[in-house]
């Protein structure tokens, strides 16, 4: 199905010129990394040996790929939404019996010439897809219990196969798609509950659970001292209070070892508690790690190097190729989940300061276009790319300076990587097609 007008008519051209900036940006810091001063630069940006030039690459491609979706029919997006899910779950599934180990993660499909394909991030843009045609159906309440448990089952499942695969990264992206559930009305209290419990959980490896129960206790007795009147008219509240109690207890006593020695592999337990400033002892861990990692090494190393790379940059930064810790490979991953040091060594807390501006514009952008849609496929889906987008960011950014774990997550359209690129690339071209034809209602 095609459109019959022209490709340009309605086309939010702010959004594609922050799009291609991010993009342009993005080549520069991977070139900014790889460069070397006896190289011809000119022919290492076409070659496909750098990293740089198959960025290059992935870059065309994406322009391919956002002209063939601009000249789709939006209709063809909720027609096919179920089956694209659908097709995204099973690839997530022939991973665990055609997928390629990859630093520790049986994520990736390859595809042979050196190109590989990581179903997991590609599955982020049918769940969207997926959620806005679910919540836009005639027959769906999403008022009802019934409907937000079905909706969450469509953004868990993936995350569920994403964590098997070993990439809790991706498994805890999907859990941004919440955002756009509570927008259509998901009630505010299980958003409250579920940053409470992580709250909580960040507490218990702060403060020891001695401290908290003591903490929690006096509390209770605050609140039975001063609501005694209601309690004694309606024992309800006391029974409430009393398992609100003893659920607060049990994250410090059983939830947060259970995260850590069971659910986590050593080496992921190790990266998160060595980001509060603790060591992790491997031999609680109840599974072997799959990645062949181990607790032991300094995981912080990483964070400490990225620093460095961003404070050396100071306010205006070295210049451009005069980045010492970046070039001189002292920052890992430095070309795909630390790409962030290499922008902030060479200009500094200012261009730092004016690349996040440029992410900020584009989210507030896409707000702009979910609201002014009449379609509630369109807005639910406008909303998911916005908070899809808004979760890499400020988990990346947050990463790289040291106020998160290390999880390894993309900056979008930044980052190494063809799967990331064409994925955010697709995501975005969606919107800018649906919003093309906001006047459409389409389910």
């Amino acid at each position: 199905m095609y459109q019959n007008k022209p490709v340009a008519k309605g086309l939010d051209w702010m959004v594609v010129l922050l799009y291609a900036a991010l993009v342009l940006i993005g080549i520069t810091c991977i070139f900014m990394v790889e460069y070397k001063d006896a190289t011809n630069w000119v022919t290492t940006f076409f070659n496909g040996k750098t990293s740089f030039s198959k960025q290059l690459m992935f870059a065309g491609v994406c322009v391919v790929l956002a002209s063939f979706i601009m000249l789709s029919d939006s209709k063809l997006y909720t027609a096919f939404a179920n089956l694209f899910y659908l097709f995204g779950i099973l690839l997530m599934l022939a991973t665990f019996v055609i997928g390629k180990d990859i630093k520790g993660s049986r994520s990736w499909i390859a595809l042979g010439g050196g190109f590989n394909l990581q179903p997991a991030e590609l599955c982020k843009i049918f769940t969207a897809l997926a959620l806005a045609k679910y919540i836009s159906l005639q027959e769906t309440d999403f008022t009802k219990t019934r409907s937000q448990l079905i909706a969450a089952g469509i953004v868990l499942l993936p995350a569920v196969l994403a964590r098997f695969q070993h990439e809790t990264g991706l498994a805890l992206v999907y859990l941004s798609f919440f955002i756009p559930m509570y927008r259509e009305g998901l009630p505010g209290k299980i958003l409250v509950i579920g940053f409470s419990f992580a709250v909580l959980v960040i507490a218990s490896l702060l403060v020891p659970w001695y401290w908290l129960a003591a903490v929690f206790t006096l509390i209770l007795v605050l609140l039975i001292y001063f609501m005694f009147r209601q309690i004694r008219r309606n024992i309800g509240l006391l029974i409430i209070m009393i398992l609100t109690y003893a659920a607060c207890l049990s994250i410090p006593l059983f939830v947060k070892p259970y995260i850590f020695d069971y659910a986590l592999e050593c080496y992921q337990s190790t990266r998160i508690l060595s980001a509060f400033g603790q060591d992790y002892d491997c031999s609680k861990n109840k599974h072997t790690s799959s990645s062949g990692k181990t607790g032991f090494k300094p995981d912080d190393y990483n964070v400490k190097q990225s620093k460095i790379a961003i404070g050396s940059g100071g306010f205006l930064g070295k210049g451009f190729l005069k980045g010492t810790q970046t070039r001189g490979k002292y920052v890992p991953e430095q070309n795909t989940d630390f790409i962030f040091t290499s922008l902030g060594e060479a200009f500094g807390f200012v261009g730092s300061f004016l690349f996040l501006g440029i992410y900020l514009l584009l989210l507030f952008r896409i707000v702009k276009l979910a609201e002014r849609q009449r379609s509630t496929f369109s807005r639910v889906y406008a909303y998911s790319v916005a908070s899809i987008l808004f979760f890499h960011i400020m988990v990346n950014v947050s990463m790289t300076i040291g106020l998160f774990p290390i999880i390894g997550i993309a900056l979008p359209l930044m980052s190494y990587g063809g799967s990331s690129l064409v994925t955010f690339t697709i995501l975005i071209f969606i919107l800018v097609r649906l919003d093309a034809d906001r006047q459409m209602v389409l389910r």
